[in-house]
């Protein structure tokens, strides 16, 4: 990637704003931010499986999580263009209803803020006072929309605590498809840690991350096409983490079970006007491309289709354990897997990125070159003379 002057735009990539490393360290349940002792280093804990000596007390806290000039010093470094950075989990779900509207506001001025120190570079996906209620919610979407450096809004797959098949979050999702703010899911919550066995604890961070947010995001998102969110706010765009999921590759079983479950049949929701997994995969979703792996990548640009394949690192996670100051294995890994599912024969980790941006229901930010405006963020990869929407 070096030499280009296009720009490569980074869709997954999380801040915790000081505020929001204050407020965790203010903490004693989870989640919270605290050392411990003989270590001073600050430990972020953030799940139940987290909070065991297993992990060594959840992660440790870098100045990578909260200071944005690391954010900058990791794009360069990568030859990232722009950025389009988001509070990480748990984002502001457990704050107390009467506390919510004025946590994100707060949270969402700074983010946009920090964004503005670095014109051409920072944009960002909003947080919602989910706690607060439906009213308090849509007007910060509404808020969100003035802000100039907000480009949609990150979401985790409780919704308003009872999953995305919530019918009181769908005047939520129409704010959000008037708005024009796709939403960011992120999974947070994982499966049951009964699913892992008896020896979980011997295996670190592994389970739960590799496959219980996978799977997490598979069935939010499956709930949601089963109860007919895609039916009735037609428009809704979302971004899966994690390529989302398992879903690219159940799809077909997921597609095949309703089809053939009798129940659904006698409630009147399969046939006429339904729409199948197929269509909501290449209309309503896009996959980022943080799946490591060519394969994964293959499945993801199959089911949603090559112009809805967006490029992430989730930075500040998954850096290198032992080598410092080089780059990230998790990005050059993702650069590999683009490059092989691409087919380019060159060995640069991407051949060649054209100038030319892509729209999206009208979002706009500022080019970094130029001044002109882009519309949304997603890059034209040019392989071998094809273009291949990838960003």
């Amino acid at each position: 990637m070096a030499g280009t002057t296009s720009p490569v735009v980074d869709i997954h990539t999380h801040v915790y704003p000081p505020s929001y490393i204050e407020l965790l360290k203010s903490r004693t349940s989870i989640p919270y931010i605290r050392s411990f002792p003989p270590s001073e280093s600050l430990r972020l804990v953030i799940l139940p499986a987290e909070d065991t000596e297993s992990t060594s007390r959840g992660r440790p806290v870098g100045a990578e999580y909260y200071d944005i000039n690391k954010k900058i010093e990791f794009m360069d470094k990568h030859d990232i263009t722009i950025s389009v950075i988001s509070l990480a989990n748990p984002w502001l779900d457990w704050v107390p209803a009467e506390e919510a509207v004025k946590a994100a506001e707060s949270i969402n001025n700074e983010v946009n803020e920090v964004c503005g120190k670095f014109p051409g570079r920072l944009f960002a996906f909003g947080t919602l006072p989910l706690s607060g209620g439906k009213e308090v919610i849509v007007k910060e979407i509404a808020r969100l929309k003035d802000l100039k450096y907000m480009r949609g809004i990150i979401l985790g797959t409780t919704g308003l605590g009872k999953g995305l098949d919530d019918p009181e979050l769908l005047p939520i999702f129409q704010a959000l498809q008037d708005a024009k703010l796709p939403i960011f899911l992120h999974p947070h919550y994982g499966l049951p840690g009964s699913v892992w066995g008896e020896r979980a604890n011997d295996y670190g961070h592994v389970l739960p991350l590799a496959l219980g947010f996978p799977l997490e995001t598979t069935i939010a998102v499956t709930r949601m096409i089963l109860s007919g969110v895609f039916e009735k706010v037609p428009e809704l765009q979302m971004i899966l983490a994690h390529s989302g999921g398992t879903l690219p590759f159940l799809a077909g079983r997921i597609e095949s079970c309703i089809e053939h479950d009798a129940y659904l049949k006698a409630e009147g929701k399969l046939g006429k006007g339904r729409k199948t997994v197929w269509e909501i995969l290449k209309k309503n979703i896009y996959l980022d491309a943080v799946v490591y792996s060519e394969v994964g990548l293959k499945a993801a640009i199959q089911a949603s289709g090559e112009d809805r394949v967006m490029f992430g690192t989730d930075h500040p996670f998954f850096p290198p354990l032992d080598e410092e100051g080089g780059k990230w294995a998790s990005v050059e890994t993702n650069y590999a897997a683009i490059k092989g599912a691409l087919g380019s024969g060159t060995s640069a980790p991407i051949q060649n990125i054209s100038d030319e941006l892509h729209q999206f229901d009208g979002l706009k930010a500022a080019s970094p070159s130029g001044g002109a405006l882009v519309e949304f963020f997603m890059l034209y990869y040019n392989v071998e003379n094809k273009h291949v929407e990838i960003s």
